[in-house]
């Protein structure tokens, strides 16, 4: 992946800036949010100590105008002579905060109702409920008068739907000659004065909760008027299992899954006041300075940015003309000058005239590859400038290809050299091409014969199968160059082919002053001689026995015969090609020019005749 010096550059500015200065903000809000979380903590736990001790004071206000207004009632029951209506009047009826007023008399497991008095104006006019109404609160409250008989103060919430808000106090009343507990006062509250101090909205929690849990006042108040459960709190939890009286705890609410501060706060009636606030407000002003030192290190960043980039620009600009044209370089043109377009005055400068110097030597060495694949081929070019060229060569598996035109001898005594010539050229033109196009690499031209191999330099395992397709195709070529000669009036020419497979030596043959790149051995001269069978068979085209085997059924062959060849004791089996096989299905060639009458070879003698 290409990635610009300008990008570089900014990148390691940005690298040795962010390096530099986010440690140093990280830091710095650590140590804020450390500093913040631990005055947080003691602020949570200062407040819900304050508000215990508020709800201390009220309580125990309210309990001991309790104790005298039961104590007043309780008389009223057992001694009806010792009590005025006034002095009742005086502490239950007139103060506002009481609702109702139960005396029960414990006898072993039964508890009696010996009497009660409630404020029924009160509850018929604000709810349209009578009397009655208490004792339905009882059944639904389950109050644990046991606990209060042995000697503790109860709180529970007593809020009902279609009811006031309020709560109920369960406290001792009466002691017998043993000290045990006789007889117990439940007093019906306003929930208001517990909900007053808990009323103030802020980003803190603070509730109010009895001992099972329970909500008794809450900063919602319709919480409270609720009686939710909060034992799902693990603050909650923490309070209600532990003797502690207060302790502050970080944990996470299950509802929100919010990271808490919490602080509980027990007070001596059992009830205990809860304080919480989420992390993430406590933390919001160390985020906030965080947020400030990343602005103020982007704002430094921006502008490192544009020096850098302005810099940068001196060096890129030139570098990309010089790699601009590296790519013109790359795709043949050798002409560019980078000294006409680089003019700085530095190691870029340098860099300029040195890359004319190399366009120099390119285009020395393109024409010495443009003149090699002239004379032997691109691939045999490429191999010979791709290695060090010495005299030698090694054994490789090779199809030979041997051509030669019908006649030319007497076609060229009774024609101009430039007649023959453009003959040829325009011959040679066509069947070039198609060898070219199928692997091939012309090794050289014999007058008016070609010889082609393919295997050397590169092999291919269809190296046969490519020759023989540009066999058939050089034969519908051949066709199409005699229709536009007889076009003008000139005449058809006829071509005999001979191919032939097996091991030869490939590489270069000659001395340290002339060498030449060639293949040689009893394949080539086998190829020579079925090339020159083709007169004595009548055939364009004839293969011997090893090319068959080598392409298996893909070709269409008849069996021509077989013929002593020179050089080759034993006879050679030939054979025709008439087509291909594609996809399945014959595909015959043949034109005007494929057979025609046989007659006698120099150096082949026919054995047998298909």
């Amino acid at each position: 992946m290409r990635i610009p010096i300008s990008t570089k550059l900014v990148v390691v500015t940005v690298l040795v800036l962010l390096v530099a200065t986010i440690p140093i903000a990280l830091r710095t809000s650590q140590i804020f949010a450390k500093s913040s979380m631990q005055r947080e903590e003691y602020s949570n736990q200062a407040f819900a100590a304050s508000r215990a001790t508020e709800i201390e004071n009220i309580l125990s206000s309210i309990v001991d105008k309790s104790k005298i207004s039961a104590s007043i009632l309780y008389k009223s029951v057992t001694n009806p002579a010792a009590m005025t209506s006034d002095e009742f009047e005086m502490n239950f009826t007139k103060d506002k905060r009481f609702i109702s007023m139960e005396i029960l008399k414990l006898q072993g497991p039964t508890v009696e109702l010996i009497s009660r008095r409630t404020k029924d104006d009160f509850l018929k006019a604000g709810f349209s409920q009578g009397p009655e109404y208490i004792a339905r609160v009882r059944d639904q409250q389950k109050f644990p008068i046991r606990s209060v008989a042995q000697g503790s103060v109860e709180i529970r919430n007593a809020s009902f739907a279609k009811g006031p808000a309020m709560f109920t106090i369960g406290m001792p009343l009466v002691k017998d000659a043993q000290g045990r507990i006789t007889h117990v006062a439940l007093i019906d509250v306003d929930l208001s004065v517990l909900q007053k101090p808990f009323g103030e909205r802020t980003e803190r929690t603070f509730y109010l909760m009895d001992r099972n849990g329970e909500l008794i006042a809450h900063q919602d108040e319709q919480k409270a008027m609720a009686r939710l459960s909060m034992t799902n709190s693990p603050i909650v939890k923490k309070a209600l299992s532990e003797q502690t009286p207060r302790r502050q705890m970080r944990f996470k609410e299950p509802d929100t899954g919010a990271e808490m501060i919490g602080a509980y706060n027990k007070t001596s009636f059992g009830v205990t006041v809860i304080s919480q606030i989420p992390e993430e407000l406590v933390l919001e002003p160390a985020q906030d300075a965080k947020r400030q030192a990343f602005f103020i290190t982007g704002l430094v960043l921006s502008s490192a940015l544009f020096f850098i980039f302005l810099f940068s620009m001196t060096l890129t600009s030139p570098i990309e003309k010089l790699a601009s044209m590296i790519e013109m370089v790359s795709k043949g043109n050798f002409d560019v000058k980078a000294t006409a377009h680089v003019k700085s005055h530095d190691e870029v400068g340098d860099l300029a005239q040195a890359f004319d110097h190399m366009t120099d030597g390119l285009k020395e060495r393109d024409k010495v590859k443009n003149l090699f694949s002239k004379f032997h081929g691109s691939s045999v070019a490429e191999d010979l400038i791709n290695k060090d060229i010495g005299v030698g060569g090694q054994s490789k598996e090779v199809v030979v290809f041997f051509s030669d035109i019908r006649g030319f001898t007497a076609f060229s005594e009774k024609r101009k050299p430039e007649e023959v010539v453009a003959m040829l050229n325009e011959y040679f033109a066509v069947m070039v091409g198609i060898i070219n196009r199928h692997g091939g690499v012309v090794d050289k031209f014999i007058g008016d014969a070609i010889m082609a191999i393919w295997g050397a330099p590169k092999a291919s395992d269809r190296d046969p199968h490519n020759a023989l397709r540009a066999c058939i195709e050089m034969r519908k070529g051949l066709a199409e160059l005699n229709q536009k000669r007889i076009a003008r009036g000139e005449s058809a020419l006829m071509i005999g082919m001979g191919l032939h497979a097996g091991a030869a030596i490939s590489g270069t043959i000659g001395s340290d002053e002339r060498m030449e790149y060639t293949v040689i051995g009893n394949t080539v001269n086998t190829a020579s001689r079925i090339e020159a069978s083709t007169k004595a068979f009548g055939a364009d085209l004839l293969v011997t026995d090893d090319v068959i085997t080598r392409v298996g059924e893909e070709f269409i062959v008849d069996y021509a015969g077989a013929a002593e060849v020179k050089g080759r004791s034993e006879a050679l089996k030939m054979y025709k090609v008439r087509g291909y096989v594609e996809n399945g299905e014959r595909v015959e060639v043949r034109t005007d020019y494929s057979d025609y009458e046989a007659e006698g070879a120099d150096k082949v003698k026919i054995k047998d005749v298909a």
